[in-house]
């Protein structure tokens, strides 16, 4: 097996370099092998999505307010009744071995240095009991559901035996295209990069399609989750149930309606459809389809501290980091997450304070504007 994609040596301290969070997805290219910072960077398809995701970001101005009393600002919330010190979440990211050698592990001693809460795939490169056991934190454990419901299951009762929080189901990733630039860059994952946490469970067996059939909708999407394996997971599960990759207000309000805990806006970081259309451009819609105090998350495009601001003002409780958080651990391990997310935390504070907001219910919809408000 070619070596070409495996990670490079982390650096044991924080480089001069870094003075701002997105420093670290500059300085990737010098810790990432090429091929994996292509499947890394990329989405799917063309990467319109991973691009709209960033422009979307960028055309939302902030609207400051003067003279508030910031002495007792602080960044402290409640979510899914967790009490968190902030609302920077480490989004679920597989396979992190492919950027450093301890992948997840230190990952989630970053998370727990800055009090940030850590949500773990189900395709982690480290079993989620191995990930548990590196100490105290805020730690969720994000589902795939798997063909047989009993795997499925199992994965549940693992999660509640080793003491994660909150279970976050991904829904939007039933099927995905390849990046293109990832194929161009010539990226394949590497042998000793795998999903482990699925190791004792039997593979399903293969499908086999009849003549005429598609291997889209008779293949690959057979064994897509419905309506009612969701229905029977939130019976099922001990933890409260957050759905991961809602995008269409009307699949918000059937999500609330039928019991799920909570739900997170984001079209998978531009990683499931290519031209899906940006997470913050639906945010306020879908918060306005499933009320005010509802708990409702986001990802997609985070660079900065200001970026956060542009979220929660728009309707979200919290945000998930994902490729800063891989950026960050092949440059420095856990130090560099830890880092990065002291960064991107006192990013957020010091725009609060110039913009005038002592507490993230400060933070409102109108001072968000964007040009096309004039129109």
């Amino acid at each position: 097996m070619s070596t070409a994609t495996l990670p490079l040596s982390p650096l044991p301290h924080i480089p001069a370099e870094v003075r701002c969070a997105q420093d670290y997805e500059d300085l990737a290219r010098h810790f990432i092998a090429a091929p994996s910072l292509a499947y890394i960077a990329g989405g799917c398809g063309r990467d319109s999505s991973v691009l709209a995701n960033r422009m979307a970001l960028e055309e939302l101005a902030i609207v400051p307010r003067l003279l508030r009393d910031l002495k007792a600002g602080h960044t402290r919330l409640d979510l899914l009744g967790r009490s968190l010190s902030h609302p920077l979440l480490l989004a679920p990211v597989a396979y992190q071995t492919l950027v450093h050698p301890r992948g997840e592990l230190e990952t989630a001693r970053g998370a727990a240095a800055m009090e940030a809460a850590l949500i773990v795939s189900t395709l982690a490169s480290h079993t989620l009991e191995a990930i548990a056991a590196q100490g105290p934190g805020e730690r969720w454990f994000q589902l795939y559901f798997q063909p047989d419901r009993g795997v499925t299951e199992d994965l549940v009762r693992r999660a509640e035996a080793s003491g994660y929080q909150v279970l976050v189901v991904t829904l939007d990733a039933s099927i995905k295209t390849p990046s293109l630039s990832a194929l161009k860059a010539g990226f394949e994952m590497p042998e000793q990069v795998r999903a482990v946490n699925l190791d004792p469970y039997p593979m399903p067996p293969p499908i086999q399609l009849m003549r005429g059939q598609s291997r889209i909708f008779q293949g690959v999407m057979a064994f897509a989750p419905g309506w009612d394996d969701l229905a029977w997971l939130v019976d099922r599960s001990r933890l409260p149930v957050v759905v991961k990759g809602v995008l269409h207000p009307d699949d918000a309000r059937r999500l609330k309606a039928m019991g799920v805990a909570g739900q997170v806006v984001s079209n998978h970081g531009g990683r499931a459809l290519d031209g899906a259309v940006a997470s913050v451009r639906l945010l306020p819609r879908v918060r306005a389809a499933v009320g005010e105090h509802y708990p409702l998350l986001v990802d997609g495009g985070v660079r900065s501290g200001a970026d956060v601001f542009r979220m929660l003002a728009l309707g979200a409780d919290a945000v998930l980091l994902g490729r800063l958080q891989l950026y960050a651990l092949a440059v420095a391990g856990s130090l560099g997450v830890a880092h990065m997310l002291k960064l991107l935390r006192e990013e957020l504070e010091l725009c609060m304070a110039q913009a005038g907001c002592a507490s993230l219910a400060d933070i409102r919809q109108d001072m968000i504007y964007r040009e096309r408000d004039e129109a």
